[in-house]
């Protein structure tokens, strides 16, 4: 980056703009149109253009994130504690799906080399997973996968690895309450995981409230005639800790036969399932790196992909923007019930959406909840939203299109739904960083600002900060993730989340109680 004083204004009407220098700029620094900045604000910060007056607005992305609660002089840092944070926008007399379908160019002809599975579903890596019903079981499901590793999978090539699906839940929770059933759908439905082949192998303790049969009751799942394949591990048959191991690997055994015998095939590009995500965001997340994504989110949607985006309180705020790209009315109500649940779930709690903005964020430059929202909801893109999924619902029977899936902002519980709802490639997006990664799929880490893809440059897939910089546009970069995530669905290349094997723990949303 130039040391030129150099900032991003995302709107012709804003009354801000961040300073985009690394280091951020001094007071002094003047700009080419001759404002002199007050203040030391740090890069990704705002600085005003304008005189702003106490009970002014103050607008970035066009939208109003904030009232000044006093005067702001033009050139100055303009911060959190300098803004009013304005009401959440009620969820009455939205515009509901008043954009219209867009008439969108077919992008055809782009394939990758993935495995087909029987139910239909395409998987980007071929991997054994071993569910779990209870926490109690996870350590030996953890020592069982360690030998499978270093005893078996060498014997089958054409397996990616092996997976323990470790939780919390499984016990002492109030499993027939209300709201009980979104922890066991999740459950439920990431044990079918497209990148698990349709291979289940369960693991249980044998005393638990989520018994096998109720997490994976007939009729839920394709299963064989030899029903379902468990280890119970309080079964008479095991005498001592190694013997409940033992079962683990010999059980793994003919799963692992099948699925080595398959093979990845050419497939177009309309069988990807991808979750989109930002953690760690900063000021740059909705310049850089989330309109990259929104670019590319376009062109897999016009390829004939599925694309889930998702973070309630992240979008919380731009709930007109989401009602009003509904296809249908029906859609845009879905939307707003979701919206609605997940404020009365935060009342419950006595807290509101300002309780999602981090120390991190704001010392990127995101001032409170709103700001992030608008730089959040970019990850979306522009084409119409086809469908909402509640927390822990499956991707229904040819899906393609645009989806909100409704999930907390927390990173751990949002992949893990994102997975559940039939995630098959993962992309997030950070300008803080954070060596986030999921051993059930490759994530593509795509990074805001080019200082941190220069020191993170083992961790970072990405770096959209080459926007900022004015090295590229955010359509070149939409089509270069759109690219590398073609190369990684074919495992002609790995994240770097794989290389390092950084995974995440699954983390279950449960907003039952706990007994």
């Amino acid at each position: 980056m130039t040391s030129k004083p150099h900032r991003i204004q995302m709107h012709p009407a804003d009354n801000v703009a961040i300073v985009a220098n690394d280091g951020g700029l001094g007071p002094g620094a003047k700009f080419d149109d001759g404002l002199v900045v007050r203040d030391r604000v740090p890069q990704g910060h705002k600085v005003a253009l304008v005189d702003i007056p106490s009970g002014g607005a103050v607008r970035r992305y066009d939208v109003t994130i904030g009232y000044a609660v006093k005067d702001i002089p033009a050139g100055s840092w303009v911060h959190e504690r300098l803004l009013k944070m304005p009401p959440a926008r009620e969820l009455h007399d939205l515009p509901m799906a008043t954009r219209g379908a867009q008439a969108l160019e077919p992008l055809e002809g782009y394939t990758f080399e993935g495995y087909r599975n029987a139910d239909g579903s395409v998987g980007t890596r071929n991997l054994l997973a071993i569910t779990q019903t209870v926490q109690c079981v996870a350590g030996v499901a953890r020592v069982a996968a360690e030998r499978i590793r270093s005893e078996l999978l060498h014997r089958y090539p054409n397996v990616d690895g092996v997976v323990p699906l470790e939780h919390s839940y499984g016990c002492g929770v109030a499993i027939d309450a209300v709201d009980a059933e979104i922890p066991i759908r999740t459950l439920r439905h990431i044990a079918q995981n497209p990148n698990f082949g349709g291979e289940m192998l369960v693991v249980s303790l044998g005393c638990e409230k989520l018994q096998p049969e109720r997490l994976l009751p007939p009729g839920s799942i394709p299963i064989g005639p030899e029903g379902l394949d468990i280890v119970r591990l309080q079964d008479e048959q095991h005498v001592g800790f190694m013997s409940m191991v033992d079962s683990v690997v010999r059980q793994a055994i003919p799963h692992l036969e099948r699925l080595n015998a398959r093979q990845r095939q050419t497939l177009p590009a309309s069988e990807l399932v991808v979750g989109v995500q930002c953690g760690g965001s900063d000021a740059f997340s909705g310049v850089t790196a989330n309109p990259a994504v929104g670019h590319c989110t376009d062109l897999l949607v016009r390829a004939g992909a599925t694309v889930m985006f998702s973070e309630t309180t992240e979008v919380r705020d731009a709930v007109e923007q989401l009602t009003a790209r509904a296809v249908t009315p029906e859609v845009a109500q879905a939307i707003t019930r979701e919206m609605a649940w997940y404020d009365e779930y935060l009342q419950r709690g006595d807290v509101d959406r300002s309780a999602n903005t981090t120390p991190g964020n704001k010392a990127g430059g995101l001032s409170n909840i709103v700001e992030k929202a608008m730089g959040s909801i970019i990850k979306s893109g522009s084409v119409p939203i086809s469908g909402v999924l509640a927390p822990g619902e499956k991707l229904p029977d040819g899906h393609k299109g645009l989806f909100y899936a409704a999930t907390p902002a927390s990173d751990f519980i949002c992949g893990t739904l994102q997975l559940a709802a039939g995630m098959n490639l993962h992309v997030f997006t950070t300008g803080r960083g954070t060596p986030y990664g999921l051993a059930e799929a490759p994530v593509i880490k795509v990074g805001t600002r080019t200082d941190l893809a220069r020191r993170w440059h083992d961790l970072i897939d990405l770096n959209a900060g080459a926007v900022a910089d004015g090295e590229a546009t955010v359509e070149e970069m939409g089509w270069e993730l759109f690219r590398l995530m073609l190369d990684v669905a074919s495992g002609r290349r790995r994240t770097w989340a794989e290389r390092w094997k950084l995974h995440n723990s699954l983390v279950l949303f449960n907003p039952a109680p706990i007994t």
